[in-house]
């Protein structure tokens, strides 16, 4: 009975994490910018021959990498499973975004609804991914780990993680292109929204909460 909870959990999460990269996608079609922990590989996407979803394997690769370094022996040797999930959502990134390759707004106003809509849909995901708390994905595990060394609140890491993110992703495209590409004022409406919709979706998916391990913190 327990093994098929953590297959059903193992199930959520991978979902969760398809449906985020669906999201992503959905924002970045949208042209106004993209979610903040995308900004950097997106800018370099459109800088470098290589895609979305192979510079965003790189950064989450690096990502794990800090998390080793700043933890060392207080590393759970479980988390190195985000390794094989980064390379799935790398997968998955690039797929949706030859999915909605299609998807051109064809005005400003129709922009921003897909944007609105992207950051929904990226919400969903994140509280399903969140939910069956089997394992962190890289942009939570450094943020975690950060806040671990530091003794810092989760909160506020994340906030200064992100503002890190889209400074750089800022500069990045300052230095390529000598103006705003690829960073927009959709990555800070991103960052903006989607917290406040993944609290709307906590309350309008209560099936989580019934389904039972999936609040409880044993690893898979």
């Amino acid at each position: 009975m327990v093994q098929k909870k953590t297959v059903l959990r193992w199930g959520l999460f991978l979902i969760g994490i398809l449906i985020n990269a669906f999201g992503i996608a959905f924002i970045t079609q949208a042209a106004l910018g993209t979610s903040p922990i995308s900004s950097v590989p997106y800018v370099l996407s459109l800088q470098f021959p290589m895609t979305l979803g192979e510079f965003s394997l790189f950064l989450n690769l690096f990502f794990i990498l800090l998390q080793v370094l700043l933890l060392r022996r207080r590393f759970p040797l479980f988390q190195l499973l985000q390794l094989p999930v980064s390379f799935l959502f790398s997968i998955f990134i690039d797929f949706s975004m030859s999915l909605l390759e299609g998807l051109t707004p064809a005005n400003y106003g129709m922009q921003l609804v897909s944007l609105i809509a992207g950051c929904l849909i990226l919400a969903v995901g994140i509280n399903i991914e969140v939910g069956a708390n089997v394992l962190l994905v890289p942009g939570e595990g450094v943020v975690k780990a950060i806040s671990t060394v530091t003794r810092r609140e989760f909160g506020t890491v994340k906030v200064c993680f992100d503002v890190t993110l889209m400074a750089t992703s800022l500069v990045l495209s300052l230095i390529f292109f000598h103006g705003l590409n690829g960073i927009r004022e959709g990555t800070v409406i991103s960052a903006l929204l989607v917290g406040q919709f993944v609290k709307l979706c906590s309350r309008k998916l209560p099936f989580l909460r019934r389904i039972p391990l999936l609040s409880q913190g044993e690893g898979a």
